[in-house]
């Protein structure tokens, strides 16, 4: 059932992944329901990602961001056309309202394909010179989880909604899933009035957030006082929101709300977001006569092109391919060297 902690629910996922009643499935659907019409954020227990494996991720990112910043900077995502890599404090573009950048340090990957596919949603990662066993293999063991965990919240989020889970059949047989790695360095090596990340929200889909376990730094702003309440940070607890796609495609019925991070101990902070969006050419699976007809390959590049500081020749290149596709619909593959 869900726990009322006055702040955000915590629901056991359990009784929709192994249901004991007829009645078990509904209830955790209704409860996801709920949470998302006031919140747009929930909490949950019984996910199926095992304790091992969050662990594993928490120490592969330890592996990686105590790197020297010279062996990270050559991972950088700049560098980088499908977006996969290292992205160094300060990189990302100034949010409206930010006077500082914000200070984490951050490393991305997505899904597994072995060409390139323009503008980059699609394609091969970059994996930093260490150990397998010390850092792609427990971060690639999480990600597969959290992809399958993903595909559940949408389930449950479309059955909320009326619809059948099948729906994701129509925009889902290829989804663009990006996981976020994300370290905050100690609140004494950050300046008066810098965050670790600033106030947004999430652009697209369902979000999968880990916060290390005893490290509390995710703030969520209720839409209606604009006040800020912490989410506290819970072992073998994850935090699930709505992104802006939600938001718009079920007609406001679920939110997507403001949040930042403020780490305010004195020592690092890991995170970790899986963002589970669609398919690239994907357009709003409810409505048909939708007005705006951006797929989520648009919406994901209008995200980036403003909040990521490319160069202006590869905005231009990507921005061509994404709204000039090949005559197939789908981008031209091109071999990464």
């Amino acid at each position: 059932m869900a726990i009322d902690t006055g702040e955000l629910p915590i629901i056991d996922l359990d009784g929709y992944l192994n249901p004991k009643t007829t009645s078990d499935k509904e209830r955790v659907i209704t409860e996801v329901r709920d949470a998302c019409q006031k919140y747009g954020f929930f909490q949950i227990t019984g996910h199926g990602i095992p304790l091992s494996a969050q662990q594993g991720l928490i120490r592969g990112l330890g592996n990686l961001f105590h790197q020297s910043e010279e062996k990270k900077a050559k991972l950088s995502f700049l560098k980088n056309p499908g977006r996969r890599g290292y992205e160094a404090s300060g990189v990302g573009g100034l949010r409206a309202g930010d006077a500082l950048h914000d200070s984490k340090e951050a490393f991305y990957i997505g899904r597994e394909d072995p060409v390139l596919e323009p503008p980059g949603f699609y394609g091969p990662n970059v994996w930093p010179s260490l150990p397998e066993e010390d850092f792609r293999d427990p971060i690639w063991e999480y990600y597969q989880g959290t992809t399958v965990l993903g595909r559940i919240i949408w389930a449950i989020l479309l059955q909320g909604l009326g619809y059948s889970a099948d729906l994701l059949d129509v925009f889902a047989k290829r989804p663009i899933v990006q996981m976020k790695m994300i370290r905050y360095p100690p609140s004494s090596l950050t300046k008066e009035g810098q965050f670790g990340v600033g106030a947004h929200t999430d652009f697209g889909g369902v979000t999968v957030l880990l916060q290390q376990p005893a490290k509390a730094g995710l703030e969520v702003q209720d839409s209606e006082t604009k006040e800020w309440f912490p989410v506290p940070s819970i072992e073998d607890v994850l935090v699930i929101n709505c992104g802006d796609m939600i938001q718009k495609w079920s007609g406001g019925a679920y939110k997507s709300a403001k949040h930042r991070v403020i780490n305010k101990a004195d020592s690092e902070r890991f995170s970790c977001a899986t963002f589970w969006h669609g398919d690239a050419d994907a357009t709003n699976p409810f409505n048909a006569d939708d007005a705006d007809k951006d797929n989520i390959g648009q919406l994901l590049f209008k995200r980036f092109k403003s909040q990521f500081s490319l160069p202006k020749e590869v905005q231009d290149q990507q921005q061509s391919v994404v709204a000039h596709p090949n005559e197939s619909g789908i981008p031209q593959q091109v071999k990464v060297q």
